[in-house]
């Protein structure tokens, strides 16, 4: 491992598991703010090279880079640290996954691979009753991808005011930057997975 001129240490060789979760959690708290590397830079002071690597886990973040990028996100750097020091469960069990249940709506959501730190995307199965319909404003983080692939039932999604009607099988694979409605287009209820990418 060798030290560059703007902070960080770069790795030879595999990185270190703690490093390649520290700079998951890095790119996680970016993205939570919508911020691109451009404006991270202008508000930590750290060079886009810097941060871009860090966020790959190219190079080993020093105390004084996580220092300057603690204070940005208003995190102490043992929170920052305690955030990622367990490993993700390698396996979820069926009666493990947590569901929630809106019954005004008649959706139901289980998550299959929740989120974690460590982790970017996560894994959703949805079921919606007939005649249910919901709708989102926004997305919890901008430019988030999402992959949405229908197992039975129909399914019509609208993104960007266009709409996709799915049927069992059909996966639609978008970017989400609006509003998103979801509509059981069916008479038969509608299953479907989510796979959810952080930006």
């Amino acid at each position: 491992m060798r030290h560059d001129e703007t902070g960080g240490a770069e790795t030879v060789g595999s990185p270190d598991p703690v490093d390649v979760r520290i700079a998951g959690r890095l790119a996680e708290l970016r993205a939570e703010r919508g911020w691109s590397l451009g404006e991270l830079a202008d508000r930590s002071g750290v060079s886009r090279s810097t941060l871009s690597r860090a966020e790959r886990a190219e190079t080993s973040a020093t105390a004084a880079l996580l220092n300057r990028l603690c204070h940005v996100y208003g995190k102490t750097m043992s929170r920052l640290l305690s955030e990622v020091e367990a490993e993700p469960a390698p396996v979820l069990r069926a009666d493990e996954q947590p569901v929630w249940e809106d019954r005004a709506s008649g959706f139901v959501r289980r998550s299959v691979s929740p989120p974690h730190p460590a982790l970017r995307g996560e894994l959703v199965e949805g079921r919606l009753a007939v005649g249910a319909d919901i709708a989102y404003d926004r997305p919890p983080v901008a430019g988030l991808e999402q992959h949405i692939w229908v197992l039975e039932g129909a399914l019509e999604v609208t993104a960007e005011d266009t709409g996709h009607h799915l049927g069992a099988g059909d996966c639609l694979r978008l970017r989400v930057w609006g509003p998103t409605r979801f509509r059981c287009a069916g008479d038969e209820d509608v299953r479907y997975v989510l796979a959810v990418v952080l930006p």
